[in-house]
């Protein structure tokens, strides 16, 4: 790094306290600090999103899988999509009418009772302090490993580590902190507005940067451009789609191999059974939170789309591309660092001027997520722990203050987390695999009026008593996946019905508030007509889910040059999109 690079860096970071300062005034009450009065346009709020799932590990993550799979190996997320066109044509509307902070503060409006209250704070806790402390610390320690390739012999002010109360912080630790104190800095100053806004910079950016970075990697002499990748690496890494194996997930020849269980594992169940941060059956976390932001029902249907189409279609070719190539000029490096490649090619290939860009664009990349993701976390525990059951009736000013001070905690807390995160991350694998299973009660919750609190805290704790059985008598993933998917839903069924059902008052005044459709509500309101077709809303989901993989699959094979699959490709596309635009045109919005 050069003058000229850290003067691009520190040019960026200026730009971000530029725009706090620009939106600190709109904070002065928790709608606008936490959902931006819910003025967002949809093309703000849609980029925020997918800033805030683009972390500094994602282009890691990106590249270990096509080092170990091929192309193909991004089905293991790319299987996602079907679950958030669910929440595009599903959900969004219903999370815009709800009229709520936080998607936790659901079960107020939702639930009844002291079940009610007890699952909204539970909620709080286990998601706005626990797991989010943990995948705050996970994209720390992405940043701590980009840090320690770029800079090996980085110091804190002379320092390359300081004991503090039983933690260990490396240099690069200490460095990625100041970090996270300028993101509570500006995330305070601005609110979600500021923060939004700023995601969005943050995200051309570090798109920007990954564009320029693949360019000039697939154009080294040692690649020799598309044709000398093609005729380097194998033909299977290029192949977008796994092939069916007789054995369990494995990387045979380049290519992602599946079973036929895995296969319809992946395809057909993990997108609606399982919780993960960012893809939550249904909607939630931050994807509700700037969904709820929006300025009306049609801007959070947008915002929504725009996201599944940035997040599957657009922003991954870049990583790939650069994931390739680290395979070519990193051939050797071992199978536990073939994810740092994309990071050698930055740091080997970039000249001065660039290699400051890049660095500004993985900055870009991990503020976007950690503001996001202290930001959120914040609104769950001020709005739906310590307005409710702490300190309730206190002015909205006391209630920003707060949520000020509470960011700044949270940070500060998650840094001390992810220097003992090497001893917890089998607790993060835990946690991820007992999440299958909630899925359906999140999915159902809005269209059956049958499901109850007990539902949704039983669907919760159940994967938590079967999955030491599992890892005891060595079930693996397809099959543990599935077990605990037949197990949970055994157990909140039964619960469901052992327990009283909501109050009907409830369920009358949350119906009246959603209008949500279908046949489960006609009990509760027998004679009112649906608000929307389901039929149409299935229609328009299976066509932008096709819309979004042709234009995946277009915009590949025009990277790779089989110019004749991508014309076929951008046809498909085109009519597919005119297809939506035509439903979409027809369809009832109610703002």
């Amino acid at each position: 790094m050069h003058i000229v690079d850290w003067i691009v860096v520190f040019s960026f970071f200026a730009v971000y306290v530029v725009i706090a300062y620009y939106f600190h005034k709109r904070a002065t009450n928790t709608l606008n600090f936490f959902l931006s009065g819910q003025h967002l346009p949809w093309y703000i709020a849609g980029t925020s999103m997918v800033a805030t799932t683009f972390a500094a590990d994602t282009p890691l993550a990106v590249t270990e899988l096509v080092a170990q799979n091929g192309i193909a190996g991004n089905w293991l997320w790319w299987n996602m999509l079907l679950g958030g066109m669910l929440t595009v044509f599903f959900f969004a509307r219903l999370w815009r009418r709800a009229g709520i902070m936080t998607d936790c503060e659901f079960a107020s409006i939702r639930y009844s009772g002291r079940s009610a209250s007890f699952l909204r704070g539970f909620r709080a806790v286990y998601i706005g302090i626990f797991m989010n402390t943990v995948v705050i610390a996970w994209v720390n320690l992405a940043m701590v490993k980009i840090l320690k390739v770029l800079f090996p012999n980085l110091t804190f002010f002379g320092l390359q580590q300081i004991h503090f109360m039983g933690f260990d912080l490396s240099s690069h630790l200490l460095w990625v902190g100041m970090a996270m104190l300028f993101i509570a800095l500006y995330s305070t100053l601005s609110g979600l507005m500021g923060t939004s806004v700023t995601d969005s910079v943050q995200f051309v950016i570090a798109m920007s940067g990954c564009v320029v970075l693949a360019i000039i990697a697939v154009q080294h002499p040692a690649v020799g451009g598309i044709g000398g990748l093609k005729s380097t690496l194998p033909e299977n890494v290029f192949s977008f789609f796994p092939t069916l194996a007789s054995s369990e997930t494995g990387a045979a020849g380049g290519v992602l191999q599946l079973s036929l269980i895995a296969f319809v594992t992946y395809l057909g169940v993990q997108w609606w059974a399982s919780w993960y941060p960012g893809a939550e059956p249904g909607g939630g976390g931050y994807i509700a939170q700037r969904i709820m932001s929006t300025k009306n029902e049609k801007h959070s249907v947008f915002a929504t789309l725009w996201f599944q189409i940035a997040h599957f279609a657009i922003r991954p070719w870049p990583w790939i591309v650069v994931a390739l190539v680290s395979l070519v000029l990193y051939p050797d490096l071992p199978a536990n660092q073939k994810g740092d490649g994309f990071v050698y090619v930055i740091r080997d290939l970039l000249p001065t001027g660039l290699l400051g860009l890049l660095v500004a664009a993985f900055f870009a990349a991990y503020m976007s997520t950690i503001a996001s993701q202290s930001l959120w976390g914040t609104s769950y525990i001020v709005n739906d722990l310590f307005k409710p059951f702490l300190k309730p009736n206190k002015d909205e000013k006391y209630y920003v203050k707060i949520s000020r001070l509470t960011v700044f905690i949270l940070v500060i807390f998650s840094l001390l987390v992810t220097s003992k995160l090497n001893q917890i991350s089998d607790a993060w694998k835990f946690i991820l695999e007992c999440s299958a299973g909630i899925g359906p009660v999140l999915l159902l919750r809005w269209y059956w009026w049958r499901i109850n609190a007990w539902s949704e805290i039983s669907a919760l704790l159940a994967p938590f008593v079967i999955y030491p059985l599992l890892m005891y008598y060595g079930v693996t993933f397809p099959f543990s996946l599935l077990i605990i998917l037949a197990w949970s839903t055994g157990v909140w069924l039964l619960v469901t019905f052992l327990t009283k059902p909501t109050d009907y008052e409830v369920l009358l005044s949350f119906y009246e508030r959603v209008k949500p459709s279908g046949v489960g509500w006609n009990k509760i309101a027998p004679t009112q007509q649906s608000r929307s077709n389901m039929t149409i809303l299935l229609v328009m989901w299976l066509i932008a889910c096709l819309v979004v993989l042709s234009m995946l699959f277009f915009i590949g094979k025009l990277i790779l040059q089989e110019y004749n699959h991508a014309v076929v490709y951008l046809i498909t596309d085109i009519v597919l999109i005119l297809l939506l635009i035509y439903f979409l045109k027809r369809f009832s919005w109610n703002d």
